[in-house]
């Protein structure tokens, strides 16, 4: 009887070690080879421009619509432009003005000025000999007639006037004078030419207005709206006969190529992935096309991960945001679309972020 437990007891310990050593060789034949992928899910993401003008006039005309694929630097839409064409004619026209003031301060006085400035002195000093010819002439004839009227010879009357025409002829003299002096002081700037303070003012004010013909050129260029880059235009918001200003957008520019996916990296994988890493984006409305992209941000940050981001590990883990840029050359993707991201983990090494242009898959 005793024997036969034993024997029972033998055989389970035999099946019992049978079963370990099955379950063990099964573990290590099936063991799961490590992921050569790491796989995220989230959704597309675009940058958005508003494309406004930088003055205020109406809107004459408007090039493209919504849903219009724009190209960097395409003509999208026109002010009316009277108001700024008459602005740079009125600033050319002061700065061609000016421009004349400056050369003649340079060329300084022409010699028909300064010969007709010597005419002027010559003149004026023969006016002076003149004047001082009648005042001595003047001043004998007084003087004659006070002593003859002294002795009575001639009446009171005739020395007073001789006075008078003395006294005038004083007067007369002192003003040729001062026209001569005045006139020689004409001569003496004409030689000498235009003041340095005042060529120096007639070129400020060229300046000047050099800087008001570029603004007024800028402002009549400003009058036509140019996309900024290649995009999508999203929503036209005014129309042609609007009033437009600085602060109300023309057009809504979609940026979607390359666009980006906005994922969440689990902290366990964040030593195996870098900026600049090759990836594919995938999408469940395009079945077995894959988008070519890189990881273009990874935030240094961590955090929970949202609730509306699904993933194989606990809503309580913390990840990391990144961003996936993916080339979209045909506009497929858009904003919103629910995304699937591949990360290759061999034979991609990190590049420059710039170095990854949009080319064929």
């Amino acid at each position: 009887m005793v024997s036969v437990k034993k024997r029972v007891g033998m055989v389970v310990v035999i099946v019992l070690l049978v079963g370990v050593g099955a379950a063990v060789v099964y573990r290590m034949t099936h063991r799961r080879a490590p992921s050569e992928n790491i796989t995220l899910y989230g959704n597309v993401d675009i940058r958005q421009v508003e494309l406004a003008f930088n003055d205020s006039e109406r809107i004459e005309t408007l090039l493209v619509d919504e849903g219009s694929a724009v190209h960097t630097g395409q003509l999208v839409a026109q002010l009316v432009q009277k108001r700024f064409v008459d602005a740079v004619g009125q600033s050319q026209s002061s700065l061609a003005a000016q421009q004349q003031v400056v050369a003649r301060l340079l060329a300084g006085s022409r010699p028909e000025e300064i010969a007709e400035a010597r005419a002027d002195v010559a003149g004026a000093t023969a006016d002076v000999q003149a004047a001082k010819d009648n005042l001595a002439n003047a001043e004998t004839f007084y003087q004659r007639q006070q002593t003859l009227a002294k002795q009575q010879y001639v009446s009171l009357q005739i020395r007073d006037d001789a006075e008078r025409t003395y006294l005038t002829d004083q007067a007369t003299l002192a003003a040729k004078e001062q026209a001569l002096a005045a006139k020689e002081q004409v001569l003496r700037l004409a030689v000498i030419g235009p003041r340095k303070e005042d060529i120096a003012a007639a070129e400020a004010t060229e300046k000047a207005d050099v800087a008001a013909l570029a603004l007024a050129q800028k402002q009549l260029n400003d009058t036509q709206l140019y996309a900024p880059a290649d995009g999508v235009i999203q929503d036209r918001i005014l129309e042609a006969g609007d009033m437009a200003t600085p602060q109300t957008p023309v057009f809504t520019l979609a940026l979607d190529n390359p666009l980006w996916v906005r994922a969440y990296l689990p902290e366990p994988e964040m030593g195996k992935v870098a900026l600049g890493m090759r990836a594919w984006v995938e999408s469940d409305s395009f079945p077995g096309q894959r988008f070519q992209g890189w990881i273009g941000y990874i935030s240094p940050v961590s955090e929970f991960t949202p609730k509306n981001v699904e993933t194989t590990q606990l809503r309580t883990q913390l990840v990391y945001r990144v961003r996936v840029y993916a080339c979209n050359p045909d506009h497929r993707l858009r904003l919103g679309m629910p995304a699937t991201v591949v990360i290759p983990l061999s034979d991609n090494p990190p590049h420059a972020i710039d170095a990854h242009p949009c080319g064929t898959n």
